[in-house]
């Protein structure tokens, strides 16, 4: 992106400036002209003939209203603390071996198939170190039931462990409990399997979503929000997002039911969420969704079904980036209000104003809000390549803000609903972020959906633990040049 002159940057931080704090402006010119017509004698004056008992009554009254408000407003929602699956280098997943195990699978996957395969794995934004479950490792792939819960119970309890090594916090002290895996649901369910694993209350409330595809995380920070407002102080909330992939692997020929097994990657991730700001790492300030699922070609844009020759697998729409860019219109549309400072908005308005006025006359493009007026860091969900280019430009993003999500795709692949939680991690772990930064994490999901929550840092991590403490050091990478994604 070009930078501006320095007369036109000059001119949009006076503007930013006067218009985002107008209200503070008027009431210094009120106070200065109030100053200027009576001296401070006066002034004095006229507060020793206020009689004491009047003050007190006033400070009383002002009291009552703070109160008031306070209770009136919803209680703030505070991330605790989070932790990642890291997968050992054994599950790695390198594109030679891939075309290995395909060719070695003839009877499954056709030549065509194969080449189209790794075709879209090159150009997908992948690197050389994602990693599959042990299942993928097989040949065939094992699809079992037994081998689904290997998995599961390696990068959930992976995770959920780190959680709570990184805090001080005990499974005794959790009250809610949502676990979310999209397509994988067996019984008991994974939330009983959590329940299970560490001890949790019997009267701990749980509850396990299916379904939602890659938005399910952010739409459990949701759920959890809405818990949080009216439960009683103190309350915390145990979130684990995952995908079990082992058995949804894909043996057919259709290209477009390929692309699941070229894209996503094992992945898992926990937080805990509390109404209390005792120990906070973050602090929610909004969380919006937008479903989409009213219009039929979204509803089929992720879409679970069988080939024609009765192989199931999981659909993806060649509109899928088209889709999700849509969603996302509509979810600005809903969030921008908002989150954006008083001088954006007035653009966007005045855009809308002269749009109606030069009606049949002009065509006038509508004025594109610049988001980094509101945020210092983006999270776009890591769903491919051409997902996070669609959005960095809707957006007017940078290569620097998209940064953290090319990162994640190229080291970690698509890892579904736990994605954001790993661009949060690259976040931390390269030192971007301070106290008081806004982060913004966008995800997209089956129905469609799309989901925007922000972020305020209250406390920036202590260390550069986490998923990428063993490569951080080699990150950024740079991505080979793509005329055309798939």
């Amino acid at each position: 992106m070009t930078t501006p002159p320095l007369h036109v940057r000059f001119l949009k931080t006076t503007y930013r400036l006067v218009v985002d704090n107008f209200l503070a402006v008027v009431a210094v010119a009120a106070a200065v002209a109030v100053l200027q017509r009576t001296s401070p004698e006066e002034v004095l004056a006229r507060a020793r003939v206020i009689r004491p008992a009047h003050w007190l009554l006033a400070l009383l009254l002002a009291a009552a209203v703070a109160k008031l408000w306070r209770m009136g407003r919803p209680k703030d929602v505070y991330l605790v603390e989070y932790g990642c699956f890291r997968p050992k280098p054994c599950f790695r997943a390198p594109f030679a071996t891939c075309r290995e195990h395909a060719h070695l699978m003839p009877y499954l996957v056709d030549e065509d198939s194969v080449s189209f395969a790794i075709r879209l794995l090159e150009r997908s934004g992948l690197g050389e170190e994602t990693c599959v479950p042990e299942a993928y490792h097989y040949m065939p792939p094992d699809r079992s039931l037994e081998a689904s819960r290997e998995e599961t119970e390696l990068v959930i309890f992976s995770a959920v462990d780190e959680v709570f090594a990184r805090s001080t916090l005990r499974p005794e002290d959790i009250d809610v409990l949502i676990v979310n895996c999209s397509i994988f649901t067996p019984t008991p369910v994974f939330a009983d399997m959590v329940v299970n694993r560490y001890g949790l209350r019997p009267d701990l409330q749980n509850v396990n979503l299916s379904g939602m595809g890659c938005s399910a995380g952010l739409v459990s920070v949701g759920l959890a929000k809405n818990l949080l407002q009216v439960a009683r102080p103190g309350t915390h909330v145990l979130i684990v997002s995952t995908e079990i992939l082992s058995s949804q692997y894909y043996v057919g020929t259709e290209r477009a039911m390929l692309l699941p097994n070229c894209l996503f990657r094992m992945g898992a991730s926990a937080m805990v969420l509390s109404n209390s700001p005792e120990r906070a790492r973050y602090r929610l300030t909004r969380a919006v969704r937008t479903v989409t699922a009213a219009r039929d070609a979204d509803y089929r844009c992720v879409f679970q079904e069988e080939d024609d020759k009765g192989i199931t697998g999981i659909r993806l729409s060649k509109d899928l980036a088209t889709t999700a860019g849509h969603a996302l219109k509509s979810n600005i549309a809903a969030f921008g209000p908002l989150v954006l400072p008083a001088s954006e908005q007035l653009l966007v308005a005045l855009s809308f104003l002269k749009r109606k006025l030069l009606s049949g006359r002009a065509k006038v493009r509508l004025y594109r809000p610049d988001f980094r007026t509101a945020f210092d860091h983006f999270c776009i969900h890591a769903g491919g390549r051409a997902v996070i280019d669609e959005v960095q430009q809707g957006l007017g993003l940078s290569d620097d803000d998209a940064e953290a999500s090319r990162m994640t795709l190229h080291r970690f692949g698509n890892t579904s609903s736990s994605s954001v939680f790993y661009e949060l991690a690259y976040l931390e772990a390269k030192g971007m972020m301070n106290k008081g930064d806004r982060v913004w994490m966008i995800s997209f999901g089956a129905g469609f959906d799309c989901n925007s929550v922000a972020w305020e840092c209250v406390k920036p991590a202590a260390d550069t633990d986490g998923p990428w403490v063993d490569c951080i050091h080699r990150y950024p990478v740079q991505l080979p040049e793509i005329a055309k994604d798939i």
